[in-house]
């Protein structure tokens, strides 16, 4: 029996990324909703939550649940799941357009980087409030407004990781025209990335958004498992 080859192996971990990152990120979001009304709730534009409540709240909790247990903490730790999604996209565009599959994936990989920090941010304020003296709320409060207020380093970090988003969009779009997969599944993801940039921070419009994106990566998945087969037999 004649063992699998390295490129057999790689592709199949490509083709799981494609299922694990619309997965993971399907959860995440779904930890943000305490109530399905929160859900339900869809806005036109984000609107922050009162920073004296949030700061309240995270000091009174003090860090009690697992970090594991934060939705920021679990998008982060599977941030590595982005480049093998994005150099699955390039797999599978980059024999009809070398040049268009390469540029996009380097947008991709190049945002990963950005998400990265977002989330650690994040993941930062919410555990770093865990361990304020509740004496301290008002200057605690303070700062996490001053923080978190979009301008600056925030803003900046926040604008470049929206680019992991637009690389996967542009990945996708550089399949048209290829037959490699179905017009619909492009559709469908290029519709799901438009979401997820147009309504950030909401996290229904943002469910919706990935839910979209997976149903495109799907048939995705297909192709370039089919590409590992014909290898595998060509082999």
């Amino acid at each position: 029996m004649t063992p699998p080859s390295a490129d057999y192996t790689v592709r199949k971990i490509l083709a799981a990324a494609l299922l694990v990152f619309p997965c993971v990120f399907v959860l995440v979001f779904i930890m943000h909703f305490r109530h399905l009304a929160d859900f339900t709730h869809f806005r036109m534009h984000y609107v922050q939550a009162p920073p004296e409540r949030t700061v309240a709240m995270l000091i009174a909790a003090r860090n009690r649940w697992p970090m594991v247990h934060d939705p920021h903490m679990i998008a982060y730790l599977a941030l590595p799941v982005f480049p093998l999604c994005a150099f699955a996209l390039y797999v599978l565009g980059r024999n009809a357009r070398p040049v268009a599959s390469a540029i996009a994936l380097m947008i991709t990989v190049s945002g990963s980087i950005y998400m990265g920090g977002l989330f650690g941010m994040w993941t930062a304020f919410y555990r770093g409030l865990g361990l304020v003296d509740p004496a301290n709320l008002a200057g605690a409060t303070a700062t996490f407004t001053a923080l978190t207020t979009p301008q600056g380093a925030f803003l900046v970090t926040t604008t470049l990781a929206k680019f992991t988003i637009i690389g996967l969009a542009v990945q996708t779009l550089t399949l048209l025209g290829t037959r490699t997969v179905p017009v619909w599944a492009i559709i469908c993801v290029v519709l799901g990335c438009s979401l997820f940039l147009m309504f950030w921070d909401l996290d229904n419009w943002m469910l919706i958004g990935t839910l979209l994106m997976a149903a495109g990566f799907l048939p995705m998945r297909t192709a370039l498992l089919r590409q590992t087969n014909n290898a595998s037999q060509v082999r």
